[in-house]
């Protein structure tokens, strides 16, 4: 579980918690921010109005779902991707395409394994390139649909609040004559405001962010796939490929991840 989604929500919350209770009322005052109306006008308002850009309700609940991929840490990371392709490298470079067939069995990544798979068919390089490219471009077209919805949700969320502290004026003015019912109407005017920025910031732009840098990283090791796997197909040296595909990382962590790989040294020189 990555623990830093866990700490930032629980922390946000914990800050405006202790700013709420910090003055003189203590935790009682923590009742002057709750107001059902309120509460029905931002949150219900806005998880409808997604749900109709939404195209169903089952697309409408995957979405909401994929907050818990910003608490699931990667499996893989770029030099774990690289060391599988330089393993590979070297068993195509001393016993053959064909042999990869039975080194894939062992693959989890499935986009890897199927680009082995083409190899070991004996498609063409070209084709290889445009089948590989093609479902890269199609997970990012899915992931940033689900970026998209964070960000929308982001932008209904203040404007839900609006609308909430606009109910709440138009009813605070319709009683004026009675002085004692501004105040409460104008706090909770107020309420459905900071309920909207709480959708926004506290939930809906950190999740967006999150999982946009978890879809460059996950995209970033396919593209390392891709390369590999038509540096593989080509027949070039294994150390070739490793400086290939060490571009990708970046300089502080290159040598941390990759110095230390006697094996596609070996497979160099075989």
């Amino acid at each position: 579980m990555d623990i830093a989604t866990i700490i930032g929500i629980v922390g946000c919350a914990g800050a405006v918690v202790y700013g709420i209770v910090s003055g003189d009322q203590g935790f009682a005052a923590l009742g002057n921010f709750w107001d059902f109306p309120s509460f029905l006008i931002v949150i219900v308002g806005c998880l409808m109005c997604m749900m109709t850009m939404s195209e169903n309700i089952g697309d409408f609940v995957a979405k909401l779902k994929s907050f818990l991929l910003t608490t699931k840490v990667s499996e893989s990371s770029e030099g774990d991707v690289i060391h599988k392709i330089i393993d590979l490298a070297n068993v195509a470079r001393k016993e053959g395409l064909l042999q990869l067939e039975e080194a894939a069995e062992g693959i989890d990544d499935e986009f890897l394994k199927k680009g082995i798979m083409l190899i070991v068919d004996g498609t063409d390089q070209e084709l290889v390139s445009s089948i590989l490219e093609t479902e890269l471009n199609c997970i990012e077209q899915r992931h940033n649909k689900v970026c998209n919805f964070w960000d929308a949700l982001a932008a209904m969320g203040p404007a839900w609040g609006m609308i909430g502290t606009l109910i709440g004026l138009i009813n605070m003015l319709k009683l004026l004559d009675d002085p004692s019912s501004i105040g409460p109407n104008m706090a909770v005017a107020l309420i459905t405001t900071l309920y909207g920025s709480l959708i926004a910031n506290w939930l809906s732009i950190p999740i967006a962010t999150k999982l946009r840098a978890k879809n460059q990283k996950e995209i970033m090791n396919k593209e390392v796939i891709c390369e590999g796997i038509l540096s593989i197909q080509a027949g070039e040296n294994p150390r070739v490929i490793e400086e290939k595909l060490k571009s990708f990382l970046a300089p502080a962590v290159r040598n941390e991840v990759l110095g230390g790989e006697g094996d596609s040294k070996q497979g160099g020189d075989a």
